[in-house]
């Protein structure tokens, strides 16, 4: 049974409630609190959002999302990237306003968490209560967040990769690539998944993972994935271009993500004057809270 918590003012106050439906939450004593009266919130852990997030969810979400926010019925504020005192412990603030919602998600990535037998990505979205302002949710959301990233880039190769797209490339073998993967199978009849990472245990696993899920997946070098592929994925903390823009076929869609902060780089320069770029831009730059300064932040949603 899916279950999340209500959590009325007082933290001894909390009721667990069956779907999440429901609006009292236990007092000492048989008590009830109406929640319409008193400041309530819902709270669902980690376990609890991913097992119920599906691939299919997700892309419906990130789609009406998108074209919200191409039609200004919602808006998206400047994202706010920090770090601890330890440089390799970053963090990123981005909220959004709708008609209907308002919250903040709190992206997370703790280098040293393996060692802890901890992910090293972790998100949190709090939502406030539109009426009031006051918390209204509390959502642990990494795997959520996994699922919503490749989403957003299956939407965007749904309305541009080819039809028959069958060879896929993917840059990069950490958290975000297994999703991708998967999430653009969906919507296009891969058959063959080239996967190009340093040699390692992580390598090898996410080629097993692909290929328990049916697909040919085997490692590759650069020029031969990208000369191959139909779509290719970045995902990557890269600093410098991961290909040469010459490897690059006619009608190749390209989706890259890692370039999220100033600094990183995935694909060549002169890969734009070659092709027609598709960019999801976010309205306002990203701010560095280490560098004080601002950069503008879009990323290519589709190249062909």
């Amino acid at each position: 049974m899916n279950r999340c918590f209500v959590v009325a003012r007082d933290r001894r106050h909390v009721r667990t409630i069956p779907n999440g439906n429901g609006i009292a939450a236990t007092l000492p004593g048989d008590e009830t609190l109406d929640a319409q009266e008193e400041f309530w919130m819902v709270y669902i852990s980690e376990e609890e959002s991913a097992a119920l997030v599906t691939h299919e969810l997700a892309f419906e979400a990130a789609r009406q999302a998108l074209v919200a926010s191409a039609s200004r019925q919602s808006w998206v504020f400047p994202a706010v990237l920090g770090r601890t005192h330890e440089a390799t412990n970053t963090f990123s603030i981005k909220s959004g306003s709708s008609d209907d919602l308002t919250g903040v998600k709190i992206g997370s990535f703790w280098s040293s968490n393996p060692a802890r037998g901890l992910p090293r990505h972790n998100s949190t979205i709090v939502l406030l209560d539109q009426h009031t302002g006051r918390l209204g949710a509390v959502v642990e959301a990494g795997k959520v967040n996994a699922y919503r990233t490749a989403a957003a880039d299956a939407v965007a190769a749904d309305l541009l990769a080819r039809k028959q797209a069958k060879v896929l490339a993917t840059f990069g073998a950490g958290n975000q690539a297994g999703f991708e993967v998967m999430a653009l199978a969906r919507v296009r009849p891969i058959e063959t998944v080239l996967v190009v990472a340093r040699p390692s245990s992580r390598r090898d696993a996410l080629v097993d993972q692909i290929g328990e899920r049916g697909l040919d997946a085997r490692a590759a070098v650069p020029e031969d994935a990208v000369r191959a592929a139909d779509i290719v994925v970045t995902a990557t903390p890269s600093r410098e271009p991961l290909f040469d823009a010459a490897w690059v076929g006619p009608g190749t869609h390209i989706v890259s993500m890692g370039s999220d902060a100033p600094g990183k780089r995935e694909l060549p320069s002169e890969l734009f004057p070659r092709h027609v770029c598709f960019v999801i831009c976010f309205p306002s730059p990203s701010r560095s809270a280490s560098s004080n300064t601002c950069a503008t932040r879009s990323t290519p949603a589709g190249l062909r």
